[in-house]
């Protein structure tokens, strides 16, 4: 204790005391964001660069453009896109491949993306929702979607649109589904039912009940002429009566 101190009353020392350790406590506070992101930018340069243990680099080609990440064999190709690409329009709804949030593009095809592995999808063509416009022009998936109110909140809009677009992909190709009458005649653009959308983009769930929006975007990005809203509630409620 210095002589100044010395000569200061106990109550005095200790308001001393107090203001110090605030004061102490106040800079570490101002200094400890500074201090972390320098640690998280540390970190993320390490990781980027440096392999650990248990990690093995990837090279992917998402929406065209090749990525290389570390990743641990574990890790799934939709927490991969989120957390190290940000390509967050991925939603992780379920997390379990049954609500279709996380739904992208592989090689044409829709996948969960919560469901593969990261390290099973080298030297495939993966397309996300954030790769189907292109510049300022949104895919006619994407405008129907708009058009048609085929969203609520928007959490499952980007896997119902990837979804849709390659289901229209799937009919081009000449693809049946359970629905289809007759198997040797699989269905075209122009004559694709109400019933073959629903049930092909059965495994995607809406919360908001959107389904009648999605299934009019539908009808129009295969070039036909979707009902009104009205109408199609209409033809909702007259199945469930019967």
């Amino acid at each position: 204790m210095s002589n100044e101190e010395k000569k200061l009353s106990p109550k005095q020392r200790s308001r001393r005391n107090f203001l110090g350790q605030s004061l102490t406590a106040a800079g570490a506070a101002i200094a400890a964001p500074s201090l972390l992101n320098s640690c998280q930018n540390k970190t993320a340069d390490s990781a980027s660069n440096d392999l650990v243990e248990g990690e093995t680099m990837i090279r992917l080609k998402i929406n065209g453009e090749f990525q290389k990440l570390n990743v641990e064999p574990r890790v799934t190709l939709l927490d991969a896109l989120r957390e190290q690409l940000g390509l967050t329009g991925s939603k992780k709804g379920c997390d379990h491949g049954q609500c279709g949030a996380c739904t992208v593009i592989i090689d044409g095809e829709r996948v969960y993306s919560c469901l593969t592995l990261a390290v099973m999808q080298e030297d495939k063509e993966i397309t996300t929702i954030e790769g189907l416009a292109t510049e300022d022009n949104l895919h006619p998936v994407q405008m129907a979607f708009l058009d048609n109110d085929g969203f609520q909140c928007g959490y499952c809009t980007p896997g119902q649109i990837c979804a849709s677009v390659a289901l229209l992909d799937e009919i081009k190709n000449g693809s049946v589904s359970y629905v289809t009458p007759d198997l040797t005649s699989p269905p075209e653009l122009a004559s694709l039912s109400e019933t073959e959308i629903k049930e092909r983009m059965s495994g995607n769930l809406c919360r908001c009940s959107a389904y009648n929006g999605i299934v009019a975007a539908v009808q129009q990005a295969a070039g036909q002429t979707p009902p009104s809203p009205a109408a199609s509630i209409e033809n909702q409620q007259v199945e469930e009566v019967s």
